[in-house]
């Protein structure tokens, strides 16, 4: 169940992830990339959650015809090279609107991960 906060802008590791997320290209990227500099996050997946809404301020560009999940694969790998889980960047009416990190194990996490344990594979 979402927790509603007092709107604030990504963290610099959320960026990073949403940032690295969309460097790939599919349709609708540019637009998308257009839109972090007008990104806030709304609400947490859970108080101690890493997953987060997002809504984009007026002003920022629609990517047409994207909703759901970004075509990228973003697995997220351990120290010990294991899959521990991967990162799903949403959108909706062409407008990122939350990140989710869904985690393989017992314990959420309750940050993202450094984008150096991050694997990115476009989809095509």
């Amino acid at each position: 169940m979402p927790v509603e906060i007092t709107p604030r802008p990504m963290s610099s590791g959320e960026r990073d992830v949403v940032e690295l997320i969309l460097a790939n290209e599919f349709p609708g990227a540019v637009e998308l990339r257009a839109q972090v500099d007008f990104v806030q996050v709304v609400a947490k997946w859970g108080i101690d959650s890493a997953s987060v809404d997002l809504l984009v301020l007026e002003g920022a560009p629609r990517s047409p015809g994207v909703t759901g999940v970004i075509p990228v694969d973003a697995t997220v790998m351990d120290e010990a090279a294991s899959l521990f889980g991967e990162i799903l960047l949403w959108a909706v009416d062409g407008y990122l609107s939350a990140i989710e990190y869904a985690w393989y194990g017992d314990e959420p996490p309750s940050t993202l991960p450094d984008i150096a344990m991050i694997t990115i594979d476009a989809r095509s």
